[in-house]
Order: C-alpha cells, then sequence, then structure tokens
C-alpha cells in the first residue's frame, strides 16, 4: 500500500475532529437536527482549512444509513460513510469546477439533477473552485439551483466568493470560514507528532504553524517534509532550513544596529544571509512580520494573545518594544511594507533591501515637525547631538514656568552669533502626540497645567522662564512679540499710530499701490475723523478707495484707537519729489510684519529656506 501523506491521514471525518471552524459546524449540525436542510451552500475562505472537507461530513451526515434520517454526526461506518470518505459514491458527485467550468458541463449536471439518487437519501453536487465557472454557466445553472429537486443538494468551495454572481450567492447559504488559529495549530501538529512518535520540541512545532500562515493542510505538508528529512526528531535548525525563515535572534541584532544607528552592520548582517542563500523577499517579508510583533507587543504587551509567536519570540518581540517608541515602530513598519512591496516586481532585490535596511537606520535621526516647534530640537545629549526619544521614551518638552516681558537684542548682534548654535524655541508646549495622549489618558487639569497662556503685554516680547539658562549662556535671548489686541502702545492715540496701522493692513492685504500713495500724503486728526491729503486727483481717489480699501482702513483705525474713526481721502497734497517717506517700525501692526518678526519663523527660512506667501490674522478671525 503507497504512503499516505499526513494531511489526507489526518483528515477530519466528524464535525467534532474540524478545528478552528466552531461557527461553521456548529450551524450545520442544529440545521440538521431542525430539519432545516438548505438546498445550496457556499463555502469560502483561505485555502487549507476545511471547506471541502466539511462538505464531504456534510454529505456523510446527510447520507448517513445509521439512521432513517439525517444525523448531526456521521456514523463513519456504513457503506455511504465508506464511500463518500473514498471519494467513489455514486450519489456524491464532486466536480473540479476549475476544469468542468464551461456551459456544456453545466447543461449535463442540470440534465442529471432530474433523476433521484441511486440509494442514498440525496444527490449532493460538490463544485470545488466554483469561482472558476464562466457566468454562462452560472446563467445556465440558476433557475436549477434557484428552485431544485428535494433531493438535490449543492454545495461550492471557493477561495474568491466575490468571483461568484450575486443572483448565485443570494440563492445559497454562505458560510465564511476562518484562518486556523496559531496555537490551535501548534495543538493539533503536537497531537499528530504523539501519534506518529515523532520528537518535536515546541519552537519546531511554533515554526511550522508559522509557515502555515493560518492553513492546517499546509502545516501538515510541511511537517511531512521535516519528518522525511530529520526522521523521528524535529529540530528546530532543521526545520528553519526547510522553511527557509531567518532566525529571529538575526532579525534582534538587526533592530540592535538599527537602535545604535550602525549602518554597517546592518549592511553586514545582510550580507550574510545573501550569502547563506536566504531570498531578499522573503527576509523582508518576516521582518515586516518581526516589525508587527514589536509593535504588537509595545502597544497590547508581549502577553497579548494578538501575539501569535512562540515564547522564546515574544521575548525578543518585548526588548525590541522596548528600545523604540509606538511612533519609531510604525514609522519602520512603512518603509519595510514599501520595500517589501517593491521586491515583488523590482530588479536587483539586493540593492532595494539594503535601501530600505539603511533607511530604518537614518529613520532614527529624523525630527517630526511637532518636535520642531515644541521646542525639544533645542535639547542636546552628551555627545552635543539632538535629544531623541530613546528607549521607549516619550517626546515631552519641558514644563513652561512663567513668562518675563524682556526686551529683544538688537539684530547685528544676534549675527554675531555662531550660526551652529541651535535656536531655543519660545514654546512650552508638548507636542500633540504627547498632549493628545495625556488628555486620552490622564485628567484634563493635568495635561492643562503645563501651558500657561501668555496675557497681553505692552511694547514687550514673551520668553520662557525655561531657557533662561540657555539664553544666559549664548548672551542673548529668543523672543516672541505680543501685541495686545485692543490697546495703543503709548496709551494715547496719535496720527503716527493711525498712519501705521493703515499702511500694515494695507500691505497685509496686498493693496500696495494704495498704500503707498497713503505714505506720501499728509495725515491729520481731528476729533474722530481722520484725513489724509494725497497728490492725486479725486476721480482717481474714487477709484482706488473702494468698499474693500475703505473696510480694512476702517478696521485698522478702529482697532488701533479703539473707538470707531472716519476716514477721508482728499486730493490736494503738494507733489514733492523728494519727499522722505517715514519709517515705519518693522514689527508694526501688519501680520505679515509680526510674521516676519516671529523668531520660529526666522528660523525656519534660515534652516530650510522657506518663504511666507500668505498670512492669516487669527485676532481678525477671533
Amino acid at each position: 500500500m503507497s504512503y499516505q501523506v499526513l494531511a489526507r491521514k489526518y483528515r477530519p471525518q466528524k464535525f467534532s475532529d474540524v478545528i478552528g471552524q466552531e461557527h461553521v459546524t456548529r450551524t450545520l449540525k442544529n440545521a440538521i437536527e431542525q430539519g432545516r436542510v438548505a438546498h445550496g451552500y457556499i463555502f469560502s475562505g483561505h485555502r487549507g482549512i476545511g471547506k471541502t472537507t466539511i462538505a464531504r461530513i456534510l454529505a456523510m451526515a446527510l447520507n448517513c444509513q445509521s439512521q432513517d434520517h439525517p444525523v448531526p454526526e456521521p456514523c463513519g461506518m456504513c457503506d455511504s460513510c465508506r464511500e463518500i470518505r473514498a471519494g467513489n459514491a455514486v450519489d456524491v458527485i464532486e466536480i473540479d469546477a476549475a476544469t468542468n467550468r464551461g456551459i456544456d458541463e453545466i447543461r449535463e449536471l442540470r440534465e442529471a439533477a432530474r433523476y433521484r439518487p441511486a440509494r442514498d437519501r440525496f444527490k449532493i453536487y460538490i463544485l470545488d473552485e466554483a469561482h472558476q465557472i464562466t457566468d454562462a454557466a452560472f446563467n445556465a445553472l440558476l433557475k436549477t439551483l434557484e428552485e431544485p429537486p428535494g433531493h438535490i443538494v449543492f454545495m461550492m468551495a471557493t477561495t474568491q466568493p466575490e468571483d461568484i454572481p450575486q443572483t448565485i450567492r443570494s440563492r445559497c447559504q454562505n458560510f465564511s470560514f476562518h484562518a486556523v488559529r496559531f496555537d490551535d495549530i501548534v495543538a493539533q501538529l503536537r497531537s499528530i507528532a504523539e501519534q506518529e512518535k515523532i520528537k518535536a520540541d515546541d519552537n519546531a512545532l511554533a515554526m511550522l504553524a508559522e509557515a502555515g500562515d493560518g492553513s492546517m493542510r499546509d502545516a501538515l505538508s510541511i511537517m511531512d517534509q521535516a519528518i522525511a528529512c530529520c526522521g523521528p526528531t524535529l529540530s528546530t535548525e532543521i526545520v528553519r532550513g526547510l522553511v527557509g525563515s531567518v532566525p529571529s535572534e538575526v532579525l534582534e541584532e538587526v533592530m540592535d544596529a538599527v537602535a545604535r544607528n550602525s549602518s554597517e552592520d546592518v549592511l553586514r548582517l545582510v550580507d550574510r544571509l545573501l550569502v547563506e542563500g536566504q531570498s531578499a523577499q522573503h527576509f523582508a517579508r518576516q521582518m515586516l512580520r518581526f516589525l508587527r510583533n514589536a509593535m504588537v507587543a509595545k502597544v497590547a504587551g508581549s502577553d497579548s494573545p494578538v501575539l501569535q509567536i512562540s515564547s522564546d519570540e515574544r521575548g525578543r518581540v518585548a526588548r525590541v518594544a522596548g528600545r523604540f517608541s509606538e511612533e519609531d515602530l510604525a514609522r519602520f513598519m512603512q518603509i519595510m511594507l514599501r520595500t517589501h512591496g517593491e521586491l515583488g516586481y523590482k530588479r536587483e532585490q539586493r540593492f532595494h533591501l539594503e535601501l530600505g535596511l539603511l533607511k530604518l537606520v537614518h529613520a532614527q535621526r529624523l525630527l517630526p515637525l511637532e518636535e520642531l516647534l515644541s521646542g525639544e530640537t533645542g535639547k542636546t545629549g552628551a555627545q552635543g547631538l539632538p535629544a531623541r526619544s530613546g528607549a521607549g521614551s516619550s517626546r515631552v518638552a519641558a514644563p513652561a514656568g512663567s513668562r518675563s516681558s524682556v526686551v529683544s537684542r538688537s539684530s547685528s548682534e544676534a549675527e554675531r552669533l555662531p550660526s551652529r548654535t541651535p535656536a531655543v524655541s519660545p514654546f512650552s508646549k508638548p507636542s500633540p502626540f504627547e498632549a493628545d495622549r495625556s488628555r486620552k489618558s490622564g485628567p484634563k487639569a493635568e495635561a492643562q497645567t503645563n501651558w500657561t497662556a501668555p496675557g497681553p503685554v505692552s511694547a514687550g516680547v514673551a520668553v520662557e522662564s525655561g531657557t533662561s539658562s540657555a539664553a544666559t549662556e549664548l548672551g542673548t535671548a529668543t523672543a516672541v512679540a505680543v501685541e495686545s489686541a485692543g490697546e495703543s502702545v503709548s496709551g494715547e492715540f496719535s496720527v503716527e499710530l493711525a498712519r501705521d496701522a493703515v499702511l500694515a493692513a494695507l500691505e497685509d492685504a496686498g493693496q500696495g499701490v494704495l498704500a503707498h500713495n497713503l505714505e506720501e500724503g499728509e495725515w491729520s486728526l481731528s476729533g474722530s475723523e481722520v484725513t489724509v491729503k494725497v497728490a492725486i486727483s479725486q476721480v482717481l481717489i474714487d477709484v482706488a478707495l473702494g468698499p474693500e480699501p475703505k473696510r480694512i482702513i476702517q478696521t485698522a483705525l478702529s482697532k488701533a484707537a479703539g473707538r470707531p474713526l472716519k476716514f477721508k481721502m482728499v486730493s490736494g497734497a503738494p507733489t514733492a519729489a523728494a519727499k522722505p517717506s517715514a519709517a515705519r517700525p518693522a514689527n508694526g501692526g501688519g501680520a505679515r510684519s509680526r510674521a516676519l518678526a516671529d523668531p520660529v519663523v526666522q528660523r525656519m527660512q534660515e534652516k530650510f529656506g522657506a518663504e511666507i506667501r500668505t498670512v492669516i490674522d487669527q485676532k481678525e478671525r477671533g
């Protein structure tokens, strides 16, 4: 007698023998007990998880001769059960839909379905890979499937249920099979190893179950191959060589090199694996799975049931998760996902794999924008490098203290500072990630104590007290201008203040021509009216001073004076060519001027070569 592989030898013969599909077996057994057997079933799901097996068990239960009616569990001893198990039953017809997919074969099936079964209660058709049937053939089967004779039962097994027409699916009961859980596969492999008198350690069985990828049949096929290679003892090294997997300690070494920013060690490890014959695409897939497990261990803990790995690998992913933050692991996964996708169709796979792993190393040196703005870049480590999150630490800025009012130094003194000196951020807020995490996990009052909104000050700038020591060392302080929204700087409204406010507002609004004409004019204040004499005709004044410029000017005057003012623009000023224009302060009332004077904006312009294109005044919005 020829040898029978494990997948066939230990194929379940009862509903109770099936593992991982309790929702299907329970429903079918209850339907048989209640006499609610349908005329059509669709079994869909991953490969090797029991679709055809359950179809055969259901056929045995319907035609079992142990009683005069269908039974929830077939006896396995009667002629009908033995014939169905052997595959030579007359009234149970198994059809490979991949080769019998045309309309002619379906017509023959439809004609044969008219006749009653030769011996059993039901004539049962099991269509394997049913999604391969053509649309025309499905249409030919439609009427028979909708109103079949009482002795006909159709069972269709498929891995792609979406390819079966909706008209067919609506006429059948659909059962979606689940991938078999990792622990269930390991338990089944251990039970079979004991029955076959095979010695196998837990790591070897875990490796076989992981290689099965949710398929019981795949795991049994690999186990059969391992037994043929190793004999009665399954060792972890032999199994790893058969499945072509990379040792988990190597993956941990790669992540250790990434944590140390050692590109040389990463390239050396990749070279060693490729010289040993490892596949670049398979290694990228294992690296991606390892990072996913590390992410789960970081979020849910190393004892989480979501981690379907051996106990030895749980310890490894827990150690890796402790060295990186959640954001870093998510970034690593994104890089490896892209690398694994590129390896599927790119040539020179080694180069793309090395590039992807080097990106993991370089990702450690990237700084998020929120961290840059929250002040973390001003902190330096022991070697003078910017501080990073490190081993699981979170990026939280130093708590803000009281704010004091100081006068910023002149630009000439600031230019004498070394260009490599990091600028001290004017913000003491934590990063958005940490603020959101604190808001969700801790009391609201605790999250609000880290930031104190600065009140309006006059003719001053605000700096952090937490950065005073750094400012003392550098000999200067980085400051942010804070302007009150309803008060004048001098406490008494004047023509100069009105002029500066109007000109700044017009420049911010893009009214440069009108601002130039008003700048050359003669300004006067009489009561609640501001008058400007310009050297252009009244006709041009009426054209230039439209409704929108009037609104801008009135708003600027009202904000500057704290009370409504009238504005009049008249003709009659002398056309003096050499009339010098009065200088306006650099930090005038306009939003663009304030933005240009902001140290963070200046830092961005210096570091990234940024430019200001659009300015939105939040005071106007508020």
